[in-house]
């Protein structure tokens, strides 16, 4: 394997173009490739599809790329805490696809597996179905999931190594693995960047194979959401 290291945000995002689509690990605000969104809103890139649990919040994380207009569409399966992306969906500028959160995941697994389509008895008889094939299983009824794959995939480790093994931390172990193997070109941005051997394979996440270029970033903004306190008495 090769040295998928790379300089620069820039240089990470190299061949992301107007029209793309481009998943986001992260939940909430949590595990979200910083740099690389900050990159993206900065380059300007437009009408992208977004994949991801809830396409940022309270105008942070990916919301900056709603707020600059750059999206066209979100695959989500939240929206709560997301004015930007509620209003813009009420305004008709940008469409909504609202996925049941575990649809979702299993979705971007079927599209990082090679799987045609799955059955699953979660949303059907309601709008979440709407469209889609219906079939009895077992007596009981399932609908048609389609698999989601994208151009791009961005997500964020604890630690990365120069082949692209990556060991990912606590919450951010959720839609990250799964998205990275799930994109044509996956870029992972790193807190930590280690040589070859320094991971142990039982520590690794994800093999490197399924990275195409390595991002170390040191610092990083780890927003909180909602601060909340106990009480004073």
């Amino acid at each position: 394997m090769k040295d998928k290291v790379v300089r620069t945000a820039e240089e990470a995002l190299a061949g992301l173009e107007d029209g793309m689509t481009v998943m986001s690990g992260g939940f909430g605000l949590c595990g979200n490739a910083e740099l690389l969104i900050e990159t993206i809103a900065r380059r300007g890139v437009k009408g992208l599809t977004i994949v991801s649990n809830n396409c940022g919040n309270q105008g942070q994380g990916l919301a900056v790329l709603l707020k600059n207009r750059q999206v066209k569409k979100v695959i989500c399966s939240f929206v709560g805490g997301n004015p930007d992306l509620a209003e813009q969906y009420l305004a008709g500028t940008v469409k909504v696809e609202l996925n049941p959160q575990g649809t979702l995941a299993e979705r971007i697994r079927a599209g990082g597996a090679g799987i045609g389509g799955f059955y699953t008895p979660t949303g059907v008889g309601t709008i979440a179905a709407e469209g889609k094939e219906v079939r009895e299983i077992g007596g009981v009824p399932h609908v048609l999931e389609s698999p989601l794959r994208a151009d791009f995939a961005i997500v964020r480790a604890e630690i990365g190594d120069r082949f692209g093994n990556l060991r990912f931390r606590a919450t951010a172990r959720n839609f990250n693995p799964i998205m990275a193997t799930a994109a044509r070109v996956t870029v992972a941005e790193v807190d930590r960047l280690v040589e070859v051997g320094e991971l142990a394979p039982d520590d690794v996440h994800l093999p490197g194979i399924y990275v195409k270029r390595v991002l170390h970033v040191p610092e990083h903004k780890n927003v909180i959401e909602n601060r909340t306190v106990r009480a004073r008495p």
